[in-house]
C-alpha cells in the first residue's frame, strides 16, 4: 500500500483540548441540589483491577465510599463487587461449566480482562455466555479503542465496555506500539453510537486520568463510569506496598501513621501487563512488557480525594445547568481550546 493510500482521519482529541463552557443561566442553586450518584447510590466511580489498587483488605473502604469495585484476577469479592478473568478463564469457568454461583439466584458481576477486546472471539463469548445466564451475569468487557467494537460487544449482549487503550499511567501500548484512539473523541463517538443501539451497554471510561477536571470531562462526554488506577493508587489506603526512603518497605499500618503525621510515603504502582505480574499469575513463557513499574509519593487519602471528587463534580455540574448525570451529558457544552489556551489556567 502507498502512503497516500491511507486514510488519515481528522484530528482527534484528548481532555486537555476541552474546556466546559458554563450554560448562559442555570436553575441550580445549590450544588446540594446535585444528584451525582448512579441507580443504585454509587458514584460513577470504579477501580480498575490492579493489584497496586485495590484488594480483599481495602475493598469495603470503597464501597462505604460510594466507588463501585472491581477486583484484579484471582480474587472473590463480597456481592456486587465484579472479579476479573482471562478471556480463557471466562470461558472455562463461565461459559462452559455450571458455576454453582451462577446457577444461583444471586447475580454474577464479572470482568473480562483482555487488553485488546477487538478480537473475534470476546464478541462470540459474550454473547453464548449473555444467551445461557441472561441478567443472572452482569458482564463488563473490554478493552476497546473503537466505537464499531463498542457497537459490537453492545449488541452482543455486553453490560458494560471498558473503553480506552493505551492511554493508562500503568501501560505502554500506545507508547511502544503507537496503537490507540484519542480518549475524548473515544468516549464521546462510542456516547454517539449508544444512542442509536436498543440497548447500549453502560461506558466505562478507561486509562489516563490525571486530574479531577480529566474525571469531569469523561463524564460530560458521555462516559457512565470512570475506571480509576494511578489515582486511586496514590491514596495511603490502596493496596500498594509501602515504602518510606523510596526504597526501605515498611507495613501498611505503619505507613498510615506516618502519613499523617506529615511524613512522606511512597507506594508500588504497576501496570498488570509487566512481567511482575506475569510471574505472579504463574505464567511460564513471560511476554514483552506493555506496563509500567514506578515508585510514587502518596498525596492524599482516599476519603479526601473522594470528598473533594464530589464537590468538584456538583460545582460544574451547576455551571452547566445540570440536576443529574444524564442531563449532564446531555446539557454540557464542551469547546475546543488552543495550547495558550490550556497553559493559562493549568497553574
Amino acid at each position: 500500500m502507498a502512503i497516500s493510500d491511507i486514510e488519515i482521519k481528522v484530528s482527534k482529541l484528548d481532555f486537555n483540548d476541552l474546556l466546559i463552557e458554563p450554560t448562559e443561566s442555570t436553575s441550580v442553586r445549590s450544588r446540594k441540589d446535585v444528584n451525582i450518584f448512579d441507580s443504585n447510590g454509587k458514584l460513577p466511580l470504579f477501580t480498575a483491577p490492579m493489584d497496586t489498587v485495590v484488594d480483599n483488605k481495602n475493598e469495603q473502604l470503597f464501597i462505604d465510599l460510594g466507588v463501585n469495585v472491581c477486583l484484579p484476577r484471582g480474587l472473590e469479592g463480597q456481592e456486587g463487587s465484579f472479579i476479573s478473568y482471562s478471556l480463557k478463564d471466562f470461558n472455562e469457568k463461565i461459559i462452559n461449566s455450571n458455576t454453582p454461583s451462577l446457577a444461583s439466584n444471586k447475580k454474577k458481576y464479572v470482568l473480562i480482562d483482555t487488553a485488546n477486546g477487538h478480537i473475534k472471539e470476546m464478541v462470540s463469548s459474550v454473547r453464548v455466555a449473555k444467551k445461557k445466564w441472561g441478567n443472572q451475569l452482569v458482564l463488563m468487557v473490554g478493552n476497546v479503542a473503537n466505537s464499531k467494537t463498542y457497537e459490537l460487544l453492545s449488541n452482543a449482549g455486553a453490560d458494560l465496555i471498558r473503553c480506552g487503550i493505551g492511554n493508562g499511567n500503568g501501560c505502554l501500548t500506545t507508547q511502544q506500539l503507537g496503537v490507540g484512539y484519542p480518549m475524548a473523541s473515544l468516549i464521546r463517538e462510542c456516547y454517539i453510537a449508544s444512542c442509536s443501539l436498543d440497548n447500549p451497554a453502560k461506558i466505562v471510561a478507561d486509562g489516563g486520568m490525571k486530574s479531577y477536571s480529566d474525571v469531569i470531562k469523561a463524564l460530560a462526554l458521555g462516559a457512565d463510569y470512570v475506571m480509576l488506577g494511578s489515582i486511586f493508587n496514590k491514596s495511603i489506603e490502596s493496596c500498594g506496598k509501602n515504602y518510606i526512603f523510596e526504597n526501605i518497605p515498611i507495613p501498611s499500618s505503619f505507613a498510615k501513621r506516618l502519613h499523617k503525621l506529615g511524613f512522606k510515603v511512597f507506594k508500588k504502582f504497576r501496570g498488570m501487563s509487566t512481567k511482575e505480574v506475569q510471574k505472579k499469575w504463574g505464567n511460564l513463557k513471560l511476554k514483552t512488557s506493555e506496563g509500567v513499574l514506578r515508585i510514587r509519593e502518596v498525596e492524599y487519602t482516599l476519603e479526601g480525594w473522594v470528598d473533594n471528587f464530589s464537590s468538584y463534580l456538583r460545582s460544574a455540574m451547576s455551571y452547566s445547568d445540570s440536576f443529574d448525570l444524564e442531563e449532564f451529558v446531555n446539557k454540557a457544552n464542551l469547546i475546543k481550546i488552543s495550547e495558550n489556551s490550556y497553559k493559562r489556567f493549568n497553574k
